[in-house]
């Protein structure tokens, strides 16, 4: 019912979205051995610390532009085939330089499989950069400055990732001042592991558009009205947040509720194969479980397209798109 609906994605860690197929190819490439972390179409761990471990070995088989170029056509393509006409992608410098590569060789090699993609499926993609919250204030200065020089044009959005539970926004206030500045977008992530306190956190203090996740504002009826005045969009991620034990069964997920309750939602996949999900599947999942309609699920992307960090001309071509 729902592989016709056009879909567009606002959150999703590239390095997170590499298919099991592309990292057996890149280990062979690279002479690492990562059987023991693949089954089937989905990379294994047990708890939050082996997801990250995992994660981080997978990113690490992706250490050239061309490599980069390969992952972000190689899964921009595929959710084309789901039916995406839009992709934003989260990516990090710090992940750049562990690999060796400078950020901007980065930035190029996911902006040419970017390319490939719209080339061959018709699908538009942009770029977010993210600073890593556990990495601290400063060096979130300097991803920020790194952001707001544009590096690419196909960068529009500044974010920040990382362990939910250390500091607090205003201690990052001055980073996202830096590329709301430049005139990048912003987003944040908060209310995934921490409770409707770090969306009110963000809110404070970063002043956001979207947040990332925010499913737990759903515990402080005052934080979801806020949401609503303020007219804020939740980058949803059911799949994820099952996975992650954020909530048991998806039946006791809140996105029907934050919905009903007027809060603006979007239906995203994080990491895919780290949560045996997809782009398509998150979307069946929302009308299978929680009832949205065709129609409804078309308003959805609509409300993910009027909330892109694209230009208007581009904005208004995807919305006819619907």
């Amino acid at each position: 019912m729902t592989r016709d609906v056009p879909k567009a994605e606002l959150h999703c860690h590239i390095e997170g979205a590499a298919p099991t197929q592309l990292a057996r190819s890149q280990a062979l490439k690279y002479g690492v051995d990562i059987n023991h972390l693949i089954d089937g179409e989905r990379f294994v761990w047990q708890d939050f610390t082996s997801f990250l471990t995992a994660y981080d070995a997978v990113a690490a088989l992706f250490r050239t532009e061309e490599d980069y170029a390969l992952l972000a056509e190689q899964y921009l393509s595929s959710i084309a085939r789901q039916g995406a006409i839009y992709s934003e992608v989260f990516t990090s410098p710090d992940h750049a330089r562990n690999a060796g590569l400078s950020p901007q060789a980065y930035l190029n090699g996911l902006g040419e499989g970017m390319r490939r993609a719209k080339e061959k499926h018709d699908i538009e993609g942009r770029i977010i950069i993210t600073c890593v919250r556990h990495f601290g204030p400063e060096t979130a200065i300097d991803v920020a400055r790194f952001a707001a020089s544009i590096p690419h044009p196909l960068v529009t959005g500044f974010g920040m990732g990382g362990d939910e539970r250390m500091g607090s926004h205003k201690d990052f206030a001055p980073a996202f001042d830096i590329a709301r500045a430049a005139g990048l977008g912003i987003t944040t992530h908060a209310g995934e592991v921490v409770g409707a306190e770090s969306v009110t956190d963000a809110l404070d203090h970063v002043h956001p558009t979207r947040i990332g996740h925010g499913v737990r504002a759903i515990e402080d009826p005052a934080v979801m009205q806020r949401l609503v005045d303020e007219g804020v969009v939740l980058e949803v991620c059911p799949g994820s947040n099952i996975s992650l034990s954020v909530y048991d069964k998806m039946k006791d997920h809140p996105f029907a509720a934050l919905k009903n309750a007027g809060v603006k939602v979007t239906i995203n996949s994080d990491d895919p194969p780290f949560f045996a999900t997809n782009l398509g599947e998150e979307y069946q999942t929302v009308h299978s479980v929680f009832g949205l309609s065709e129609a409804e699920l078309r308003h959805t992307t609509r409300t993910a397209l009027e909330c892109a960090f694209v230009d208007e001309e581009t904005r208004a071509a995807l919305i006819a798109k619907l």
